[in-house]
C-alpha cells in the first residue's frame, strides 16, 4: 500500500501559506525582493542581492547596508508614515493566516472522514488537528519576520506535522487493508488502495478551491498595500538607488 499521500494530507498545512502569498500576488498584483522582519522600535528589510541587501527604518529615519541616508523632510515623512501603516497591515495580514489554518483544518478534517477510519483513529486524528492548528495560529500570532517561514523552517514545520499525523492515519488504513487481503477481499483492498493514491492528485485542488473563501480578505488588503508602494515612491537610498521594498504593477 502506498503510503506517500499520507504525508501529503499533512502536508496541506503547508499549502496554505504559498496559496495566501500567490492570492496576494495575483489579486494585490504585489511582490517584493525583500524579506521583512517587524522589530518594536524599526523595521528591517534584507536579501540576497542585489545592492541595497539591508535596508532599516526607524521613526522616518533609513539607514541602507548600515549607513545613514540623508532625506529631506517630505522623505521623511513618507518613511514615517510607510512604518506606521506596515505595521498597522500585519494584525490584518495576521487574521487572514489563521483564516486558511481554518480552511486547512476543514479540508484534512474532510479528507479524513472519506477514509472511513476507526472511531478511535477519527477521535485520534481530531485531538493531533486541533493541537496542531492551535500551534499553527501560535506561530502566526508569534511571528516577526517572513524568514519563519521559509527553507528549513517550514521544512521542520511540515516534517512535525507529518509526523503527528500520517502514522494515525498510515497505521489505520493499513490495518484495513491487511484485513481485508487476509480475508480474500482484494476489491475492499484496491479500494483502500486507490482512495490513498487518490489524495496525492486530488488533494491540493482541493485545497485549492477551499482557499478561494479567502478572496474577500485578501482583496481588503490591496488598498493598503498599494498605499504602502505610493509611500515609498521617489524614496532612495545613499547611492541613489530607489527603495523599491514594495512593488505594484501600475505604481
Amino acid at each position: 500500500m502506498r503510503l506517500v499521500p499520507l504525508i501529503a494530507l499533512s502536508a496541506a498545512w503547508l499549502l496554505v501559506a504559498p496559496l495566501q502569498a500567490q492570492q496576494l500576488a495575483t489579486r494585490c498584483q504585489a511582490s517584493s525582493s525583500f524579506d521583512v522582519t517587524v522589530q518594536p522600535d524599526r523595521l528591517i528589510f534584507d536579501r540576497a542581492a542585489p545592492a541595497p541587501q539591508r535596508l532599516v527604518l526607524r521613526d522616518g529615519q533609513l539607514q541602507a547596508d548600515g549607513v545613514p541616508v540623508r532625506l529631506n523632510a517630505e522623505d521623511e515623512d513618507r518613511l514615517s508614515l510607510f512604518e506606521r501603516e506596515l505595521r498597522a497591515l500585519v494584525p490584518r495580514v495576521r487574521a487572514v493566516g489563521k483564516r486558511g489554518v481554518d480552511l486547512a483544518v476543514q479540508a484534512l478534517r474532510q479528507e479524513a472522514a472519506g477514509m472511513a477510519l476507526s472511531s478511535a483513529s477519527r477521535a485520534e486524528l481530531d485531538q493531533r488537528l486541533t493541537a496542531d492548528a492551535a500551534q499553527l495560529r501560535q506561530r502566526i500570532d508569534s511571528s516577526r519576520s517572513t524568514h519563519d517561514w521559509q527553507g528549513d523552517a517550514a521544512q521542520a514545520l511540515g516534517n512535525q506535522i507529518a509526523g503527528d499525523l500520517a502514522p494515525i492515519v498510515a497505521g489505520d488504513l493499513g490495518q484495513q487493508a491487511l484485513q481485508a487481503a487476509m480475508s480474500g477481499d482484494l476489491q475492499t483492498a484496491a479500494r483502500l488502495r486507490d482512495q490513498a493514491a487518490d489524495l496525492t492528485t486530488a488533494l491540493r485542488p482541493r485545497l485549492e478551491r477551499r482557499t478561494q473563501a479567502l478572496a474577500p480578505q485578501v482583496d481588503a488588503l490591496c488598498p493598503s498595500i498599494r498605499r504602502l508602494a505610493e509611500l515609498q515612491q521617489g524614496v532612495r537610498d545613499g547611492a541613489g538607488r530607489p527603495l523599491n521594498l514594495l512593488t505594484v504593477v501600475g505604481h
